[in-house]
This record gives structure tokens, sequence and C-alpha cells, in this order.
């Protein structure tokens, strides 16, 4: 790490030293900017990419006559001869489309967007906060896309039948081990991760590439910002649970330090929480984001927090009975990502390394119980442009991962070490203007299961339309058991979901229509054999295991999206069908799981009133009851939850100065106050049953964030564009 920040600062102080700027801006024929293009000086290292908005920035120390050029995947490489004699250039490029990602084909069955990357977005950064019943938070937003299952007590992301286990987070292609605070029974918890660390956020429901695994579900992928510009900012923020200063220095250096207590919050809002102990902590984020001499980017960010809290909870075993939760949770995610271009972008190659720890230290009425789990994990992948105006492209790498995880109670301590590897290669082609291809193969090995796998995946799209395409996907997917099970069989194997999805989409004018059917098979799942069902998500495996079971998830979703009709106004309608079974854990067959619902929809509004700089937005979300099965019963007769109903709302006033701007902000969640149950327990012997209910039936929350200084990469108009 010590060479790796040596070589940085040689860098930057390379680029103070620097006679001439160079700057401009990068655009298509119809004059849309053009994010990413890559500028340079031929015959040199100097160069940059434009930002989000077109706009590209560098220094030189090269003098006389040269040639810049702008080059783009999909567009006419263009040239400008320019005389570099010290004092500010400014070039303008125009440059031409050879293959719009508009008007021709993109492979996309099982994907929703949300990069800044590509022109089909669906969402931005500033979509995620502003979204009502999102409460700024990533994963609570992507419930609100089709494919999701809500499922109210857990934290995660449970797409198409599956569990959360079934879903992974990957940020810049390395695995998160622990993405949530630390778990509490029946109560979620937020992800760690500020939405607008990320330049964009893709949601795979299924079929996805063959660059990531270990997921039999889904992956949702989070690429961090790139830097734009070299300016300077502080903001300030605070709400009812949390206070936080971040400031960014001249473009490649941001730390955050935030302080959370929830006690603010407990005094507005009616909740059924008896804490012993109000939950608190403490955090820290530092971010390096620099361009290099060499068009190479370097990104090195560290993450720290320390939690803890302590709160009385249900038994179950009697009415009013409770125990004592007792967690006190350290958690660290580092993290850094190289990228280096060769021969005019046609070769990148991408390196990255991560190291995760979390700790949890847990009372439970007294008993003590401990919780550790860490992984570092290495990438490194390399692309290659080729074919027709070098449209196509080859990926190709692999990754290590170290991970050790224990669980200790009292004097027994259950201890389980894995090394995993894989390699990967994936191809997409452009058959034709019409016709695109992506085909891939992803290879694992395992050490805890000594066992290897090969993966096949591939998808195809063909373009009916100037604005519309048909896609289809399929793949085999495969995933080590929970860690539950491998502590006490080492002797299993990969849980197995092969993936068959077809799906239509138009984009037009500001307006985006959605439908994908699907098909999921599973096989190999874990089974347990026990005397008695047990309902209790949080129950440790007792029963003999082994990889007999199976199931499948089928059903169809519609997205619609309108960004055009209303003037500065944004709608969209989501819904799912799933129909889906289970054999597996210790059901004793195939039936519903607890986790599954049959419908799923989500209206969400949002306008923007420019004339009192305000932003409001709604959200209706519905979900059709969910099974609980009663333990003893053997799965016969399942209980259903309630049908679950939910109106959210939020606010944001902006007031705007030269050098600064403040956001003030209030959210509601739940504002018709139903009282929405999200599943049962019951007692150990089956006769008592108890409904789970929100914490907090409603939630109001409040605040206002500051900010001084100037932002990088774009204005604060832009910024603030809703």
């Amino acid at each position: 790490m010590k060479k790796l920040f040596t070589i940085f600062f040689m860098c930057v102080g390379m680029a103070v030293q620097a006679q001439t700027k160079v700057s401009g801006t990068v655009s298509d024929d119809k004059g849309e900017p053009l994010p990413f293009a890559n500028v340079a000086l031929e015959g040199t290292y100097d160069g940059a990419s434009a930002d989000v908005n077109g706009k590209y920035e560098f220094t030189t120390d090269e003098k006389g006559q040269k040639l810049l050029s702008v080059t783009m995947v999909g567009f006419e490489a263009v040239k400008k001869s320019v005389t570099l004699e010290g004092s500010a250039v400014e070039v303008n490029f125009k440059m031409k489309e050879l293959i719009n990602t508009l008007n021709a084909v993109v492979v996309s069955a099982g994907m929703f967007e949300a990069s800044d990357e590509k022109k089909a977005v669906m969402m931005k950064p500033l979509d995620i906060v502003t979204t009502a019943g999102g409460n700024a938070d990533i994963t609570s937003v992507m419930q609100l896309l089709p494919g999701s299952n809500r499922v109210g007590e857990r934290e995660g992301l449970f797409v198409r039948g599956g569990s959360s286990s079934e879903t992974k987070t990957v940020i810049d292609g390395m695995i998160v081990q622990n993405p949530y605070f630390s778990s509490t029974p029946d109560v979620p918890q937020r992800g760690r991760f500020d939405p607008f660390m990320f330049k964009g956020t893709a949601f795979s429901t299924g079929g996805y590439s063959a660059q990531y695994g270990q997921a039999l579900s889904s992956v949702l992928l989070l690429n961090t910002q790139d830097k734009q510009g070299s300016n300077s900012s502080t903001t300030l923020s605070a709400n009812l649970v949390s206070g936080a200063i971040t400031h960014t220095h001249k473009g490649w250096l941001t730390g955050s330090l935030y302080y959370s207590n929830i006690s603010p919050l407990l005094k507005v809002a009616t909740n059924s929480f008896n804490f012993e102990k109000v939950p608190q902590g403490l955090g820290a984020v530092v971010s390096v984001n620099e361009v290099l001499k060499n068009k190479a980017t370097l990104k090195v960010f560290g993450t720290l927090s320390d939690n803890k809290s302590a709160i009385w909870l249900p038994s179950y075993d009697a009415i009013n009975s409770k125990y004592l939760f007792d967690n006190k949770n350290f958690n660290t995610f580092n993290h850094a990502h190289y990228r280096q271009t060769y021969k005019d972008g046609i070769w990148v190659l991408q390196a990255g390394a991560s190291y995760s720890r979390n700790n949890d230290n847990l009372a439970l009425s007294g008993a003590g119980f401990q919780r550790k789990d860490e992984r570092t994990q290495g990438r490194l992948v390399m692309s290659r442009l080729y074919g027709n105006n070098n449209s196509s492209t080859l990926n190709f790498g692999t990754e290590v991962h170290h991970i050790n995880v224990s669980n200790r109670y009292n004097e027994f301590e259950m201890k389980m070490t894995d090394n995993y590897s894989a390699v990967f290669v994936e191809s997409e082609t452009y058959l034709s203007k019409d016709l695109a291809l992506r085909i891939g193969a992803r290879g694992e090995y395992t050490s805890v299961l000594d066992r290897f796998n090969v993966a096949p995946r591939i998808s195809m799209a063909y373009k009916t339309g100037e604005y519309s395409q048909v896609s289809v996907a399929g793949g085999r997917f495969y995933q080590n058991p929970e860690k539950e099970y491998l502590y006490m069989n080492k002797a299993l194997d990969f849980e197995i979901a092969d993936h068959y999805i077809a799906n239509f989409q138009r984009i037009k004018s500001g307006k985006t229509f959605r439908t994908e059917i699907f098909y999921k098979k599973y096989d190999q799942l874990v089974t347990e054999k026990t005397e008695t069902f047990d309902p209790n998500p949080y129950r440790f495996p007792t029963g003999m295991t082994s990889n007999n079971g199976y199931g499948y998830a089928r059903g169809f979703d519609v997205f619609l999206r309108d960004q055009k009709s209303l003037k500065n106004g944004d709608v969209w309608v989501t819904y799912s069908f799933l129909d889906t079974e289970r054999y597996f854990r210790n059901y004793s067959k195939s039936v519903m799981p607890y986790f599954a619902s049959k419908h799923n929809m989500s209206v969400v509004y949002k306008q923007f009133l420019t004339s009192i700089t305000t932003n409001v937005g709604l959200t209706y979300s519905y979900s059709s009851p969910r099974p609980v099965y009663a333990p003893g019963n053997d799965l016969q007769e399942p209980v259903f939850t309630k049908p679950y109903h939910n109106v959210s709302f939020m606010a944001s006033k902006i007031r705007q100065r030269p050098n600064n701007f403040l956001v003030f902000y209030v959210i509601v969640d739940n504002i018709l106050n139903r009282n929405n149950v999200f599943g049962y327990r019951f007692s150990q012997d089956g006769s008592q049953k108890y409904a789970v209910n929100a914490p907090m039936r409603r939630m109001l929350l409040f605040g206002a964030t500051f900010t001084f200084g100037k932002l990088n990469g774009r204005s604060k108009e832009a910024e603030l564009d809703f």
C-alpha cells in the first residue's frame, strides 16, 4: 500500500508541474454529451476521460504541434491538431455514432441498468435518494423494481423465489461479505453504503454475466464514482438518527465521519421497541480517486463502523415473555481498484483487491455468542475490443478468495476456512446491427467442498424496431451451501439453479416499457432430516443433511416508466407474478417458501416543483399474503399473512447560493398507519401464534444537508436536477 501511495503522489507532483491545460467537451452529432470518452495526446501518456457531462480536462508539459484524439466504443474516432504553448487550450469534439446503444441491440435479458455509462438509463443515484419508501437505501429502492419479493422482517434482496443468501452485492467486481448492518431478529437492517459513492447500479434478476458467481438468484452490481474535477467542498448533514461531516479535497481525497443514535427518532414516532441500550454507532469512510499520468485510474477506499445496541425481544414461549439481545458489532471493508488502458483503449486491464472483517459479540439472556467472518480477495480482468469498428468485447479473468468464518457459543466453537478461486471468459459480439450474442463460461473451485464446477452462460438479443428489442438468456449458476450447514457437513455439494429468461423492451422519448418471463429450476438444494418441522428462521441445524432438495420458480414481470408526459415528473409502475415451490432446509416436502409472495406491485411518482425548488414523491407498495408454516404440522395447512400495503411520502426543499446550497427533507413511511404483518412466530409447542409487525408502524424522519464549496464534475444545478 505504501508503494501504491508513493506512485500516486509522484504522479500528482508531475501533474502540478505541467505547463498547459487542455479542456473541452465531447458530444455526439446531436449535441448530447458522451460520458467516459477517452481523450489523449497521440504519442504521449497525457489524456483524460470525459465525465458524465462529456467534459474533460488534463494538463501536459508537451510543447508545439500535437494531435489530440478522442475514442469511444461505438463511435468513429476524431483527431484535431492543437498547438501547446503554455496557455490554456479548449478543444470540443463531436463524434459520429457507429452503433448507437439506443438504436442498436443491447444484451439485457435479466438486467435492470442504472449506470451512467449507458444511455438506456432506468435509474440514477439521485433516483435512489429521492424515491419515497426507499429511505435513501439502495436495497430498499431495488425492492421497488420487478423481480423482488418484499420481506419486511429481514434485510436483503429476495429475488424471484430466492432467499436473501442467493443474492450477492458486488462493488467494482469484489464481493461484499457484509453489505448490511448487523442483523437483529425480525428487525431489517439498512445497507452500509451511501448511494452517491456509486456512478452506476445494475440489479440483475437472473441470467447474469459469467464474470460473477456464487449467487443462485441475483447480483447487485455497484460501480464506484470516477474522479470528476479538482474542486474542494464540505458537507454537513443531520437528521433524527445520525449526523455526518464529509470533506472532498481537490477532487481526489474524500473523508467522512458519522455518528448515529436513534434516541431523537424514538421521541417523535410511536414504536414497539424496548431498548436496554439505544442503538448507536460511529463510522468513517475514506476514499482516494485519481487519474494517473499513464491513462490509468486508481481508486482506494475503506469503511469502518462500530455499533452497539441491546433490545428486549419476544421469546414467543409465553405471552409477554422476552429475552435480551445485546450486540456489539465491528465491521470494516477495504477496497482498491486499478484500471489501465492500452493501444487507444483496445485493451483494458482491471485489477482489484479487498479485505473485509465483521465481528458480532452477542449476549442472549446472559449466554455469550461470537460471530466472526473475514474475506480477502483479488481479481484480475482483461478486456479486448475487436470486430467491426471495435464494437465487440472479449472479457477474461480470474479471482481468488480466502474466507474464514466462525461461530462460538460459550466454550463451543465451529470454524470453517474456504479457499475459493474462479476463472471466466465471456464474449459479447455484434453479429449484425440487429443481432447481438453474449456467450461465456465460468469455472469455480472451492476447498471447503473440494469440488470444481463449470457454469455456461448465454444471452442473445434482436432488434425488432428502431426503439425496441427482444432478448433471451440462460445459464447455470452454482453456490456453496450456507455456512450453518457446512459447519456440520463438509461433504455437501454445490447447490444449482438453471435460469431461462425472455424479455421485450421499448425505450423511446423518455418512456420505457419492459416485460419479462422467466423459469428457474433448482437442484441439489440442502435438506435436513428432522423429526418435526421447526419454522424458526434463526434455528441452527440439528438433523442429517444432504443435497436431495429441488425446486422451481416461474412467472413474469412488467415495468413501465414515464419521464416525459409530466413536466419535471417521473412515474414508474412495476408488477411481478411468481409461482414457486421448494423442497429444502428442514421442509418435509415441496411447498411455497415463507419468503415468497405471488404478487408484488409498486407505483412511484416524483414531481419537481421548479417555482419553489422542491421535490415531492409518493410510493405505493403491495405484496400478496405469504405462507407461514406452524411447527409439527407437516406443512399441510399454511397460515397466510395479511396483504401488505404501504404508502410513503418524501419531500426535499433546496436553497441555493453562489458557493453553497442547503437541502431540507422530510420522509414519512406508512402514512396511512397500516398494521402490516410480516409473518408469524409460534410457541415451541405450536399452540400460540404471534404476529411479526414493523417495530415502528409509521416512521417520520426529517433533516438537512448543507454543502459549501464547489462540486466536482457537474454544476450544483445538475447535481440537484430531479
